[in-house]
């Protein structure tokens, strides 16, 4: 069963908050530590970045089509 898109748009910042605290309560040098690939702390900072660009480019593709296929 897959979720709603109102209960994703709650849930996904939410779970990306949760990630940022989590590795901001386990990594010692928080901000400065989070260069490295390999730590949790990037990818928990990257997290809530590539949700919404990958969002706008998702919507301005499907817009894209729309708008081709009506024209």
């Amino acid at each position: 069963m897959f979720l709603s898109l109102p209960t994703l748009t709650v849930l996904i910042p939410l779970v990306s908050l949760a990630g940022l605290s989590y590795s901001a309560s386990v990594e010692e040098n928080f901000p400065q530590g989070c260069t490295n690939t390999t730590s949790l702390c990037f990818y928990s900072l990257l997290l809530p970045i590539t949700i919404p660009v990958y969002v706008f480019f998702h919507l301005w593709t499907w817009m894209g089509i729309k708008l081709f296929r009506h024209n």
